[in-house]
């Protein structure tokens, strides 16, 4: 399996950002990118309630594998956006 080379925060509010910005989404811009690169970090708090969300998974994900570790993955995310600051 292939690892990301940005943290879990970043590409989550990259992605917010351009679902917000770009027509692909419920924004107007045909051709977003320079916007989403501009403003994405304006979407970090949003991207952690993602991840704060994300921390108990649903029966189909638990089922899917080992819960205790998906939580401490999550965990580390929200760590590594915000350390020290885990809730």
């Amino acid at each position: 399996m292939d690892t990301a080379t940005s943290p879990a925060v970043d590409r989550i509010a990259r992605v917010l950002a351009g679902q917000h910005l770009s027509a692909n989404g419920h924004g107007e811009s045909e051709s977003a990118s320079a916007q989403v690169a501009a403003t994405w970090r304006d979407y970090r708090d949003d991207a952690i309630a993602v991840l704060h969300t994300l921390r108990a998974p649903s029966p189909a994900m638990a089922a899917a594998g080992d819960v205790a570790i998906w939580e401490r993955m999550v965990l580390a995310a929200i760590e590594e956006a915000r350390p020290g600051i885990v809730m």
